[in-house]
């Protein structure tokens, strides 16, 4: 019972001793690192989301719907993410009678991408200089 605990904290020691040093290989001293991404952006769909509409004055869902090859429920929570955020705008009217909605990159979407793209392009090239 004795040796079984020993065995116990001698391998958690290990795991421990192993967890550091993996971060200290992989947490290099930079000026951008990998854990400070907007997390908000950097979600697959979201990003997707921002990408295209960076790409288009405006996108209605179900333009972005198809684009993003996704369901409406799934759209309609990452756009509202992205709303709630304020990096895109939401706008909803009918043609006769059939509702549309409509969304467009705002400002703070645009400076957000930018910034992201830009940290993005940063960890590439640390990556490079690294080989």
């Amino acid at each position: 019972m004795a040796r079984q605990s020993a065995l116990k904290r001698s391998g958690s020691k290990k795991r421990e001793n192993a967890a550091t040093s993996l971060q200290d290989v992989a947490a290099p001293k930079a000026k951008h690192s990998a854990r400070s991404l907007d997390r908000l952006i950097h979600e697959r769909m979201r990003l997707g989301i921002i990408s295209a509409l960076a790409a288009n004055e405006s996108l209605t869902f179900n333009d972005l719907k198809k684009l993003m090859d996704t369901t409406d429920g799934n759209l309609s929570v990452h756009a509202r993410k992205l709303e709630d955020s304020g990096y895109i705008a939401c706008t909803k009217s009918f043609e006769g009678r059939l509702p549309k909605t409509e969304y467009k990159l705002t400002a703070a979407g645009k400076r957000a991408l930018e910034s992201y793209v830009s940290h993005m392009e940063s960890l590439i090239q640390q990556m490079r200089n690294r080989s």
